[in-house]
């Protein structure tokens, strides 16, 4: 069968550095750190007390608060991302089947806040059960997807994927699926993360996962830096409006980019650490560039996972240039994460948006806060660092990788 064109017609962003899309973008060009003390609890006993979360957000300017109030703060922020998506994209405007729409998210960890507070008030309390009535459906990840569905009445494919940092990724890697074999016209896609408190900062730090510069916080995601120490949590949301071309041809939408490809992997290694030689993420970017029918010389730019670990971007970049070979050194490279910090289950959905807004402007997003040498990484690369690239993007790579050895790989390109 003849697979059918997916375009992105809609992008929705609420971000660390931008609370939509045209902020967010330009955050990005112009290298701004989201990362500050942490402000949604006490965090001065942990061994990380910053964190880039969401600023300037008041949920009563985007959702009614009885709504509100039975969503967690992940679901809360996949509503506004959808809600600026689905604007942009104009696509109810031109009275769709609603049975061919669908809406396939991401989140890796999903409403962690409300699980910590509900076992919190149960056991400060005298062991009689008094949980809120909406404690199960405000917890459960697949719920952001079927809240989004519920608003607009989409009863398209619906579920959400759940693969760790992978997430949001595998989420957009599946809305591509099932538009090009003809199952929906459109998906709402993407992914959001809330997990900026005590669990989630707790629990990261006692995997040793986290940066612990208290004394600098903006200067603390070094993607590729030596004195790289770990990744900065973030949080927030990015949606992706996927539509199949000819549906979005008819209805003369505003196309951003072309997905042309998608590729997942396992390490098959190690619970949190990635295979050291990159095996994994060579095997997804290999599949992906497969999958678009590309060489790997036609692409110009990549988004790479690059959270600050110190094993985890020696690995990212060690399977780049075994993909990529002598074109690694022409491609550009950057780590995102070095300003909206790490979103998790989210982090692909914003690393998709800064990859097309890089193919619509022909501007590379800069690596920042890079000071010292790793002498572990080939100086030939170009890591973007610090500092915008004016360039002609025309193919774009985003990677994401999560724990538990879950790969992914989404490729777009400039649509003509």
């Amino acid at each position: 069968m003849e697979l059918k064109r997916v375009v992105i017609t809609g992008l929705g962003a609420l971000t660390p550095i931008g609370n939509n899309v045209n902020e967010y973008w330009k955050s990005l060009k112009e290298g701004i750190s989201g990362a500050a003390p942490i402000t949604h609890f006490d965090a001065s006993k942990f061994k990380t007390q910053f964190a880039c979360e969401i600023k300037n957000f008041d949920v009563k300017e985007h959702l009614d608060r009885k709504e509100a109030r039975k969503q967690d703060l992940f679901t809360q922020y996949a509503m506004v991302s959808s809600s600026e998506a689905m604007a942009d994209s104009g696509l109810l405007d031109s009275n769709p089947s609603l049975d061919k729409i669908g809406v396939i998210w991401g989140s890796g960890i999903g409403g962690l806040k409300t699980f910590q507070d509900e076992c919190k008030i149960f056991f400060e309390g005298d062991g009689t059960p008094r949980f809120n009535p909406f404690f199960i459906p405000k917890m459960i990840a697949d719920i952001a997807a079927g809240q989004i569905s519920i608003k607009y009445g989409f009863r398209g494919p619906n579920y959400v994927t759940v693969s760790a940092c992978a997430s949001a990724t595998n989420a957009m890697i599946d809305a591509y699926n099932y538009i090009r074999l003809g199952k929906a016209n459109a998906i709402v896609t993407g992914g959001s993360e809330a997990a900026i408190n005590e669990s989630g900062v707790g629990g990261f730090n006692a995997l040793k996962a986290l940066s612990t510069r208290n004394d600098d916080p903006k200067t603390a995601s070094r993607p590729f830096d030596a004195e790289r120490d770990g990744f900065v949590l973030g949080e927030g949301s990015g949606a992706l409006i996927f539509e199949e071309y000819e549906h979005a041809k008819k209805r003369g939408a505003k196309i951003y980019a072309e997905v042309i490809g998608g590729g997942m992997s396992g390490d098959a290694y190690h619970m949190t650490a990635p295979h050291p030689e990159g095996a994994g993420a060579i095997n997804t970017m290999i599949a992906a560039l497969e999958d678009a029918n590309i060489n790997p010389s036609d692409v110009d730019y990549i988004n790479v996972h690059g959270t600050s670990t110190p094993l985890g971007d020696i690995a990212e970049t060690k399977a780049i240039q075994s993909v990529f070979g002598d074109h690694a050194y022409k491609l550009n490279i950057s780590s995102t994460k070095s300003m909206t910090g790490h979103l998790l289950g989210a982090a692909g959905a914003i690393e998709a948006i800064a990859s097309v807004m890089a193919i619509q402007n022909d501007i590379v997003p800069p690596t920042i806060n890079h000071f010292v040498d790793d002498e572990n990484l080939d100086p030939r690369l170009n890591f973007t660092f610090n500092k915008a690239q004016e360039r002609t993007v025309n193919i774009a790579l985003s990677n994401t990788f999560g724990f538990g050895g879950h790969n992914t790989t989404v490729i777009f390109k400039k649509y003509s």
